[in-house]
């Protein structure tokens, strides 16, 4: 299989994803920003180059009525 090459900022960002999942957050933009230290107009390239590369997937808000916004979901590396 074939390594995907991250930058290091897209790198940081999807530590930041895995590292909310891991303590059962929602991966949140805002969230997201806050853990890989980024403001929210840095961290639009890094999530639209992870989603195209197949590592992220953004999901939308699940609950009719309740948008908080769509959060991006790690796929796991194999």
């Amino acid at each position: 299989m074939q390594r995907v090459q991250l930058s290091d900022v897209e790198q940081r960002v999807y530590q930041a994803v895995t590292a909310l999942e891991a303590r059962g957050q929602v991966p949140y933009p805002d969230l997201i920003g806050e853990e890989a230290g980024l403001s929210a107009e840095e961290l639009n390239a890094p999530l639209h180059l992870l989603t195209e590369k197949g590592l992220l997937h953004r999901e939308d808000s699940p609950m009719a009525g309740l948008d908080f916004g769509p959060r991006f979901c790690a796929r796991q590396m194999a």
